[in-house]
């Protein structure tokens, strides 16, 4: 009778829909937890600082072995204190963590925005022009959207991504969902994706201790139509053909990769802050390290670029999976008398970070229907999906890099052929005992006024570039711009045009 019964209700099962799967469970005491949490927080700090002195001094090539990096003992401490700027990678986290803090973990994303365009430190890139946007009433998703953001590709919110997988432990789509309410804040595409990928590979980290896993399954987190995906496939594909070669692996993305043609400043040049290589870089110390803690930091600082928060993320991923007591002693040095010390820009200290860590990543897992009785913290795991696919510039080839170098006195006239521009260049005091002035300007495209433009001179609200437009008509354009309200004090800088098409130049060898 009883075989009969399961036989019946099994067929029951099958008449409605697909015998139902147990969701998969991991089991961590709240002291492995917590030690995943701190060893995730500490990673990034401890790579940000063993990067710090090669950040963008290495553009378009690598670090080679003989030269050394320093490390020593007391070394994090007196960064911390020198050169508090370098820890972006850390008290941009710290904005949004503080706001689920105080807000709640339904805190909405304007409530993100507005702490982040409001704080005192400096921004650039992305992040900047985003602040800039929601300072201006463009707010998130439109504020880091490719039309409104010429930076929406670079690594912006892949650097700050971190939080979103620490507070997800096991649960890589609960950080994407995170990550799609905070990354479009100053990204879009590619460097949204940047951060998803980023969250999704501390998240599984809590939960695997193999990171060939952690980086490919992380990967299903990223449509797969996507350049970022594409890229990232690209890296884990050449890490098999060359396994015990990272520098052929590095060689094969810079053949294939390595042209920035979205971010101004990248066009035509070796400098580079695309999301997708650096995270390219990120996946090679991870790979090619193997879960040795001193080649992992060595091999993404090495492929040059954004050396300091590229083996930040790559640290810090590393650092939860192995968990805060496993992260060897010599990276660890001299870092228990910096973690009572605030971060600039914030009253948070790593100390004060790994408990806050510990609090949202309780709250979540019983969100997401884990449970934490006692010591033990059941979290429900979740099977990477991707997000939506997103795809910025699209159709957009940059065909030319046009030096302007000359102050803004009244007006100026630029001829262009495509269907795009970006024009580039900064609002400045003369000397720093001047005011600050909000310069406004006249922007004219084919004779039609387009938009008046304010470009403040002071450092937190200046517009990071000072005028940009896409999805013109194929053809010849003129670009007429007039200062509305120049002042003795201050200048406009103009220093160059970038010109798009709708295909790329062909050149012929």
């Amino acid at each position: 009778m009883k075989t009969l019964l399961l036989v019946l209700s099994l067929l029951a099962l099958t008449a409605f829909g697909p015998t139902p799967q147990l969701a998969k469970t991991v089991v961590l005491s709240k002291a492995m937890l917590q030690d995943k949490i701190n060893g995730g927080w500490a990673g990034q700090v401890i790579g940000c600082t063993f990067g710090g002195p090669t950040e963008f001094r290495f553009q378009g090539t690598m670090i080679n072995d003989y030269q050394p990096i320093p490390w020593y003992d007391g070394y994090i401490k007196k960064t911390m204190i020198d050169i508090p700027g370098l820890y972006d990678d850390i008290y941009m986290d710290l904005t949004f963590v503080d706001v689920f803090e105080k807000e709640g973990l339904d805190a909405p994303a304007a409530a993100h925005a507005k702490a982040y365009a409001n704080a005192d430190y400096m921004l650039w890139h992305a992040n900047q022009i985003g602040r800039y946007n929601i300072l201006h009433g463009i707010m998130p998703p439109q504020s880091g959207h490719w039309l409104n953001n010429p930076q929406a590709d670079a690594i912006d919110y892949q650097i700050e991504a971190d939080f979103a997988g620490l507070m997800s432990p096991g649960m890589p789509n609960t950080a994407s969902r995170i990550s799609d309410k905070i990354g479009h804040i100053m990204n879009y595409g590619d460097g949204y994706y940047g951060g998803v990928y980023m969250g999704a590979m501390y998240s599984l980290a809590f939960v695997s201790n193999d990171v060939n896993y952690i980086v490919t399954e992380g990967l299903k987190t990223i449509p797969k139509e996507a350049n970022f995906y594409k890229c990232i496939a690209d890296v884990i594909r050449w890490h098999r053909q060359y396994p015990a070669d990272w520098k052929q692996a590095w060689l094969e993305i810079q053949k294939k990769w390595a042209d920035d043609k979205s971010c101004p400043e990248g066009i035509f040049s070796t400098f580079n802050i695309d999301a997708s290589l650096n995270a390219a870089y990120v996946v090679m110390g991870l790979l090619y390290g193997n879960g040795d803690y001193t080649r992992t930091l060595e091999i993404a600082t090495r492929c040059g670029q954004d050396s300091d928060c590229n083996p930040a993320s790559a640290g810090g991923i590393l650092g939860t999976m192995l968990g805060y007591s496993k992260i060897p002693a010599r990276w660890k040095m001299g870092l228990a008398e910096a973690e009572d010390l605030d971060f600039k820009y914030t009253t948070m200290s790593l100390n004060d970070v790994y408990a806050l860590g510990m609090k949202h990543a309780l709250q979540v897992v019983e969100r997401y229907g884990g449970k934490v009785v006692g010591d033990q913290v059941t979290i429900v795991q979740q099977t990477p999906s991707p997000v939506a696919l997103e795809q910025g510039f699209v159709g957009h080839f940059p065909v030319d890099k046009r030096t302007i170098n000359k102050a803004l006195t009244n007006e100026l006239t630029l001829d262009f052929e495509g269907i795009g521009f970006v024009l580039n260049g900064s609002a400045n005091r003369k000397t720093s005992k001047d005011a600050d002035h909000d310069f406004r300007a006249d922007l004219y495209i084919d004779g039609q006024k387009a938009e008046t433009i304010l470009w403040p001179t002071a450092d937190k609200t200046r517009r990071f570039n000072l005028a940009w437009k896409y999805q013109l008509p194929r053809g010849k354009h003129q670009l007429r711009v007039v200062l509305q309200n120049p002042v003795e004090t201050a200048s406009v800088n103009l220093s160059y045009l970038v010109v798009f098409d709708d295909k790329p130049v062909s050149v012929q060898y």
